[in-house]
């Protein structure tokens, strides 16, 4: 994870390959950026490892919930 990619993935970003939330994002070196699911980010990224520097949020779907809190 590079932290320079920030800022934070939201709720409102969608992955290119289903537009399902975004927690994945891949800067390409060439120019752009792909956002992926986690599901999708698992599939493509290591594909990608050479080519972009990657920013996976993934790790957030395993955070506890808070009673009261507003789900993203």
């Amino acid at each position: 994870m590079n932290a320079a990619l920030a800022p934070t993935l939201t709720a409102a970003d969608r992955c290119d390959r289903c537009s399902a939330q975004a927690y994945v994002r891949a800067r390409l070196h060439a120019g752009g950026e792909l956002l992926f699911c986690a599901h999708h980010g698992r599939e493509h990224i290591p594909a990608l490892a050479g080519l972009a520097e990657i920013h996976d949020e993934s790790d957030r779907l395993l955070e506890p919930s808070v009673p009261g809190e507003p789900t993203i």
